[in-house]
């Protein structure tokens, strides 16, 4: 199937994107990095890294946002594990799990720390429910790439403030679910040190990186 222009502008968006988010990691796993001024460097190399995806993608959702939610720039294993056009939010507590059982990273959060990161994860959970509700309430076959071609060609022949509300519908769920993503990633960075910030940007940098990568020698 053909790409629509706005397929193969946010395609090659993303290539470069992942390309610059790999190349952050190289920096990230470092050991050179010692003092507290190359931790934040770092951090908001990273975090503006992370801020300008979303800008980008919101700018390119007002000109056909149905492309995000079957986006043809993503890997198929990628595809199977999209949630509401992007990451699962709590999957990233999962990389706070694993670095502390693995003893790879934040071995060092307080108790304090980690009973803060616990009412993080509840919150978070509720917001996801919050955001899947609201897609069983829109009503629309996310996986399936034919009802959502169906919206796209609808304005041919049917109502077209119909067409108009499903339209502005999908674009208030697709920011939702971005939301809460940026809102799991700010408040887990906002509770750790510099040092411990680094060590998780660099486990969920890792994963998406190297998913891709397997997924593409498949």
């Amino acid at each position: 199937m053909k790409k629509t222009p706005t397929e193969e502008k946010f395609s090659d968006f993303h290539e470069k994107w992942v390309s610059q988010l790999e190349e952050y990691f190289k920096f990230l796993v470092q050991d050179s990095y010692t003092h507290q001024p190359d931790y934040e460097t770092l951090i908001a190399k990273l975090t503006t890294h992370h801020k300008n995806y979303y800008r980008v993608k919101w700018a390119a959702a007002l000109d056909d946002v149905c492309a995000f939610f079957t986006p043809v720039w993503l890997t198929p294993l990628e595809n199977a594990f999209l949630w509401v056009t992007g990451w699962k939010p709590s999957a990233v507590f999962r990389f706070v799990d694993t670095l502390r059982r693995t003893g790879k990273g934040l071995v060092d959060l307080t108790e304090e720390q980690v009973k803060k990161i616990e009412v993080l994860r509840v919150m978070i959970k509720m917001e996801e429910e919050k955001v899947e509700r609201e897609m069983e309430r829109q009503q629309v076959g996310m996986a399936d790439r034919r009802m959502v071609e169906m919206v796209r060609v609808a304005s041919g022949g049917g109502d077209g403030d119909a067409l108009v509300a499903v339209l502005s519908g999908l674009v208030r769920l697709m920011k939702m679910g971005d939301c809460v993503r940026l809102k799991t990633l700010k408040g887990l960075l906002d509770m750790m040190n510099p040092k411990q910030c680094v060590e998780l940007l660099a486990a969920q940098s890792m994963f998406h990186v190297q998913f891709r990568k397997y997924d593409k020698r498949l």
